[in-house]
C-alpha cells in the first residue's frame, strides 16, 4: 500500500495535463484557441494564488510538524496550499468548462492525488482543500477572461466569436 500511495502522490498528477491535452487535441479550432488562452491565464492566476496564500498562511508539512516519515522525499517547506492540488484542480476545472465528464474525472484525479499526498504525510487536509478551492476559483476566472479575450479579438477581426459552452 505505501508503494501505491507514493506512486499516486508523485505521478498521478500527470494524468490531468494528459487528459487536458487530449481534450484540446480533439477540440475544434475555435475551442483550441480559447482552451489554450484559458489554460495559460488559469495557470498564471493559480501560481499567483499559491504564492499569496503561502504568504498569508504557514502550515508546516506533517513530516516536519509531527515527526512522521514522509513516504516521498520532500523539502521541509510550507505545505500550504498544495501546489499539486491547486494546479491539478485548476487544469481539471478548465477542462470541465468544455467537457463535463472528462473534467469531473480529472477533478476526481486531483482529489485522489491530494488524498495520496495526505496519506504520504506531505500535506494536511486543509492544504489540499485550499489548493482545490484556489485552483477552481482561478479556473473560473481564467475561463471567463479567455472567452472574453477571444471573443473581443474575433470581433476586432470581424470574425464570429466562439460560442460559450
Amino acid at each position: 500500500m505505501p508503494a501505491l500511495i507514493s506512486a499516486m502522490a508523485r505521478y498521478a498528477v500527470f494524468v490531468i495535463p494528459a487528459g487536458a491535452l487530449l481534450v484540446w487535441w480533439r477540440a475544434g479550432r475555435r475551442d483550441k484557441v480559447t482552451l489554450a488562452v484559458a489554460a495559460v491565464v488559469t495557470l498564471v492566476l493559480a501560481a499567483v494564488g499559491i504564492e499569496l496564500a503561502a504568504l498569508v498562511w504557514t502550515d508546516p508539512r506533517p513530516f516536519v510538524a509531527d515527526g512522521q516519515t514522509a513516504l516521498v522525499p520532500h523539502a521541509a517547506d510550507n505545505g500550504f496550499p498544495s501546489d499539486h492540488a491547486t494546479l491539478g484542480a485548476a487544469v481539471a476545472a478548465v477542462v470541465l468548462a468544455w467537457r463535463r465528464r472528462v473534467g469531473v474525472a480529472l477533478l476526481a484525479v486531483a482529489v485522489a492525488v491530494g488524498a495520496a499526498r495526505v496519506a504520504a504525510h506531505l500535506h494536511h487536509v486543509p492544504d489540499i482543500v485550499a489548493g482545490v478551492g484556489i485552483g477552481v476559483a482561478c479556473a473560473g476566472l481564467g475561463v471567463v477572461v479567455a472567452r472574453w479575450a477571444v471573443g473581443w479579438a474575433a470581433a476586432r477581426r470581424g470574425a464570429t466569436p466562439p460560442a460559450a459552452a
